[in-house]
């Protein structure tokens, strides 16, 4: 579901526009065998690298930066979507400026931006959002709380849940914001 009332919703708002609808367009299976470009798999594989980067020393909290493991499925079931997402611009993929973000609780926390080819002006604007795994978070939580000597000075390791949220946002153009829930 939606988290009605998360800072994630207000990402990438920086050119004015606001608001959107939700929708929904997914290319036929024959459109999807038509999308194949390894190019494109290729720099989505750099990408999620640069994301999983960023999920390594994320700052979750004020005194301690946290390090976000992504499990396979959900990195690939994120290579996907950013795929998807891509296919109907102007410069595929390579046009996409993500922002990574972490939803704990009603709050989210920017973990990056990555560009996906930092020499080409972005096209489209991606918020990936992320969500921690609540099944671990009350017990990590009462750990830390328990024994804060045990944590190393750096941080520690938090796992994501399954689901995702992406936001995307034409930066060419004057339409409405998509938000795909995942």
């Amino acid at each position: 579901g939606r988290a009605e009332g998360s800072d994630c919703e207000s990402l990438g708002s920086a050119s004015g526009s606001e608001g959107g609808e939700w929708r929904h367009m997914e290319p036929s299976l024959p459109e999807l065998e038509l999308l194949h470009d390894p190019e494109e798999e290729r720099l989505c594989g750099r990408l999620l690298e640069a994301v999983q980067a960023a999920l390594g020393q994320a700052p979750l909290g004020a005194k301690r930066r946290c390090r976000l493991i992504m499990p396979e499925p959900l990195a690939a079931q994120v290579g996907a979507e950013l795929l998807r997402l891509a296919c109907s611009e102007p410069c595929g993929l390579r046009g996409a400026l993500l922002d990574v973000c972490v939803e704990r609780g009603r709050a989210c926390h920017a973990v990056g931006r990555v560009a996906a080819d930092p020499t080409v002006v972005p096209t489209f604007q991606l918020a990936l959002v992320l969500r921690l795994d609540s099944r671990l978070w009350p017990k990590i939580q009462g750990l830390l709380a328990a024994a804060p000597a045990l944590v190393p000075a750096f941080g520690h390791a938090l796992r994501l849940a399954p689901g995702f949220r992406v936001i995307k946002k034409k930066l060419y153009s004057s339409e409405q914001m998509l938000i795909e829930e995942c």
